[in-house]
């Protein structure tokens, strides 16, 4: 079995169709067919079933795409390690970003980085969360930040940054009578939610704070990326959920950012890795991703265009 079996095959079982893994693949589509052919005669399994409608996995197929993916996974991370070593790094520390980090937290811990250890090379993956964990089990990342604690064993997850969760509100809307919105108010409009697939750890925390009402929600929608999220939000189609900095950084003049009445309700971030001593190298990261204290809701008329 070669790399180009995996590839060809990744292909194939992402994309379900052999007429597009061909043309993502940028071959024909009979070559690719006598592939899969020999992919499954050396394993003595069959890997897809096609019909004249569709093309699904099997079971083997399923267990073989998660192993060829971590396969694939280890040889580009070996690919990379050669070319960071041959640009002169000392070292490499692989970092999954889960959730949607901050730009403003994550330039300021790469620039704190990079000044004090220009010789380690940073790598950066965003990835969903159940991907991280994952990765990290299977020594592909070695540090992880996500907004949930889930980890299971083998795995500690340590909290280190906090932020307000926000109301994301269109310009004009009737709840800007409010400073500091109820959330009992706020469910009763539609919402535009992230995607649990993609935001796993933001929604499990999103989760905890919508579970406090007994109100049925209206989905407006379910995103994949807080941008997407902002712009619905701005042409009026129901209102959002994130974090200050996150909203702040995105800058909508058509959306105002307000807290959530009572007790202010915050977003946990997480450091992730596994269990044991880190190396000293590794030590020194985690030192940098110091906990930081709370940040203080703006004012409350502050919209997205003052935060700015």
């Amino acid at each position: 079995m070669e790399l180009r079996h995996l590839r060809c095959f990744i292909a194939v079982a992402e994309e379900l169709h052999f007429a597009r893994a061909a043309a993502r693949l940028h071959i024909e589509q009979s070559p690719l067919s006598r592939i899969i052919k020999e992919l499954e005669y050396r394993l003595g399994v069959q890997l897809f079933e096609r019909t004249t409608r569709r093309t699904r996995l099997t079971w083997a197929g399923k267990v073989l795409l998660e192993e060829a993916r971590r396969v694939l996974a280890v040889v580009d991370q070996a690919k990379a390690s050669v070319k960071s070593a041959a640009a002169g790094y000392r070292g490499r520390i692989r970092v999954a970003l889960s959730d949607g980090i901050p730009q403003s937290r994550l330039a300021a811990l790469l620039a704190q980085c990079r000044e004090e250890e220009p010789e380690v090379e940073i790598c950066l993956s965003e990835v969903t969360f159940s991907e991280q964990i994952r990765g990290l089990n299977d020594d592909l990342f070695d540090i992880g930040l996500a907004q949930s604690d889930e980890v299971g064993d083998g795995l500690v997850a340590e909290p280190v940054w906090f932020d307000p969760l926000m109301v994301a509100v269109p310009a004009r809307h009737p709840l800007l009578t409010y400073r500091r919105v109820p959330l009992d108010e706020v469910v009763r409009y539609p919402l535009v939610l992230c995607d649990p697939q993609v935001c796993e750890g933001f929604w499990q925390q999103l989760q905890r704070v919508l579970g406090t009402v007994d109100a049925r929600l209206t989905i407006a929608g379910r995103v994949p990326t807080l941008d997407l999220m902002m712009a619905l939000v701005a042409a009026g189609y129901g209102l959002g959920f994130s974090s200050l900095a996150r909203i702040t950084e995105l800058n909508n003049p058509d959306v105002v950012a307000r807290p959530l009445a009572g007790c202010p309700a915050m977003l946990t971030t997480y450091l992730i890795r596994r269990e044991g001593e880190p190396t000293e190298q590794l030590a020194r990261f985690i030192g940098r991703v110091s906990p930081a204290e709370s940040q203080a809701l703006l004012p409350d008329h502050t919209s997205q265009k003052e935060i700015a």
